[in-house]
């Protein structure tokens, strides 16, 4: 226990006088021994990428990340390890796992199939609220090449399979005098999802794949189309899944992928279907949602999201009417790292200042925007996976639907010359914002208080977005027929769709390098302006990445000893004084 003062500071007078002689400490690799350890340690090796895990490694400095996180509790909780993404952010080690595994109630999800009326969410309200021309249009999916061709049949018996067990695969939507109502049909055998077609080849795949995209209808269904395109003589196939975004998001598409080959397989060695138990339904999701929104607790949020008022605009090229910021018009700049440069910031830059990839990809973001804006700050959309630990009794690891948080963020830095101190002051910035930012949605568009709602919604709404998406395809098995395809899926939106951002940001891991597309409109940028703002981006990147890896990278920040209840003097006083034993 640290001395303290009356005034309750750190009394510095009493700390013990440093020995003088100090033996070096080196965390020793520990293999994993118990059958929970073992079990663990192959999660974590399949997700991760990484061979010899040690039981006293760090999850995040392994490269994990939020959206990993939730696939490790997936699948450790299909092999009998109780686990929440929360006992992972707070025991990152299969260690400190093993010892809270099974802790807290254990979680019944209804097996049957959903029917009935659903709350939207925060952010399928705020999707209506876009008022959207073609409302229809506005996907995510997925072009996957096979060089194996599968059975078209077993393959449109297990995505009916999917749709069966995955409920928000079947929600329907509906205009109504007061807004749109969300409904869980009921299991329709005669729904047309799956659609197989041979082409002479590729040349004609664009027209089919744009053909998909565009027959999604809210009302009517369905909100998932599977397209399975084969060439013959032995070519590749290929196979296209496209949802409306209103029922599925990326953590979802990995737990579609993961079912859909496990049916398959299933139906080729001539066994029943028997996918992995449902975790809690989205509708169960929404319902909790709804009723915390009006709770005191979240209320306590409302002074936080108020504060978050930077305003300036975004720099512009041309003086263009934001109506002509539309997806038909947008364009792409892609910029990326080596492989090299990729792990380095995925297993070896976290070390140093305790980070996840979102502080230093945000730190990077934040000094390019402010050498271009010349504001002391960055404000931003930033969206979370949004599948947060809010209530005790409810699991989300394999539940499909779109749980996205989308919410506004201020970085200021004092200065973005010295990357250590600039790190640290971006990771606390981010460590204090509440529950990852869900509170903002539900206080915006579920909150039952009036002036409540018309508070946040009075605030200037970002200009640019920030999506980090995680690594794809990590943890796929070997043997795995399924790969990307270089191909475009064609359109995921309409051309009219109204974009809500001038500049959207995604980035993710694609074969062992970060990649990260940055949308804009030619109609307010010249792709010169952003193509040097993204560059910017990246040298500042590697120049955090090398500086971590550096022998004077470190530091120590508030979150780290947030049990202690310190304030930052406090902090600055022990770190002093340990600096000079």
């Amino acid at each position: 226990e640290m001395p303290l003062t009356p005034d309750g500071k750190v009394d510095r007078k009493a700390l013990p006088a440093p020995a003088a002689t100090r033996p070096e400490l080196a965390a020793a690799f520990t293999a994993p021994e118990t059958e929970q350890e073992k079990i663990l340690a192959d999660i974590w090796a399949q997700l991760l990428g990484v061979e010899n895990i040690g039981i006293h490694d760090n999850f995040f400095e392994l490269g994990g990340d939020s959206i990993l996180s939730i696939q490790v509790v997936a699948r450790a909780n299909q092999a009998g390890v109780r686990l929440t993404p929360r006992h992972i952010f707070q025991h990152p080690t299969i260690a400190g796992l093993t010892a809270v595994a099974g802790s807290g109630p254990v979680i019944q999800a209804e097996q049957g199939v959903v029917i009935g009326d659903v709350p939207l969410t925060p952010i399928q309200h705020w999707f209506f609220a876009q008022d959207q021309p073609q409302p229809h249009h506005w996907n995510q999916s997925l072009l996957l090449t096979l060089d194996t061709p599968l059975d078209a049949a077993l393959l449109e018996t297990a995505v009916t399979h999917l749709i069966a067990h995955h409920d928000a695969l079947r929600l329907r939507f509906h205009r109504e005098k007061n807004g749109w109502r969300q409904y869980n049909e009921a299991i329709n055998p005669d729904e047309t999802v799956f659609v197989h077609e041979a082409l002479a080849d590729t040349a004609a795949l664009p027209e089919k794949t744009a053909a998909l995209q565009a027959s999604l209808d809210l009302s009517a269904g369905p909100l998932l189309r599977v397209g399975y395109f084969t060439l013959g003589d032995g070519r590749p196939a290929y196979l296209l899944g496209a949802a409306h975004h209103l029922v599925i998001d990326g953590v979802s598409w990995r737990i579609l992928l993961e079912d859909l080959q496990l049916a398959y397989q299933q139906l080729q060695q001539g066994q029943p279907v028997s996918l992995p138990p449902k975790t809690s339904s989205f509708r169960q999701w929404a319902q909790r949602l709804a009723e915390y929104a009006q709770t005191e607790e979240l209320r306590q949020e409302l002074g936080w999201w108020t504060a978050v008022t930077h305003t300036a605009p975004l720099p512009r090229d041309y003086d263009a009417p934001s109506a002509e910021n539309r997806e038909g018009t947008a364009q792409n700049v892609t910029v990326s790292l080596t492989a090299a440069e990729t792990t380095a910031l995925l297993r070896e830059a976290p070390e140093a200042y305790r980070t996840e990839i979102n502080d230093l990809l945000l730190t990077a973001l934040a000094q390019a925007f402010i050498h271009w804006t010349r504001q002391p700050g960055l404000r931003l959309h930033l969206e979370g996976h949004g599948r947060e630990d809010l209530f005790a009794d409810v699991d989300l690891s394999r539940t499909v639907g779109w749980f996205t948080a989308l919410y506004p963020v201020e970085l200021t830095l004092e200065s973005v010359e010295k990357p250590g101190e600039t790190i640290m002051a971006v990771k606390e910035q981010l460590r204090r914002i509440p529950n990852r930012g869900i509170g903002y949605g539900l206080l915006r568009y579920l909150c039952e208080d009036t002036v409540v709602r018309q508070k946040l919604a009075a605030l200037p709404q970002p200009e640019l977005s920030f999506n980090y998406l995680g690594q794809m395809g990590q943890g796929e098995t070997e043997e795995s027929p399924l790969a990307p395809a270089v191909e475009s899926g064609g359109p995921e939106r309409s051309p009219q769709a109204r974009r809500a951002h001038l500049l959207e940001i995604d980035g993710g891991g694609m074969d062992g390098r970060l990649e990260l597309t940055w949308t804009y409109s030619p109609h307010h940028h010249r792709r010169e302006t952003i193509e040097r703002l993204a560059n910017e981006f990246i040298t500042s990147l590697q120049t955090l990445i090398a500086h971590c890896q550096s022998p004077e990278a470190g530091g120590v920040t508030l979150s780290d000893v947030a049990d202690f209840g310190w304030e930052q003097d406090d902090l600055d006083d022990i770190l002093a004084v340990l600096e000079g034993m």
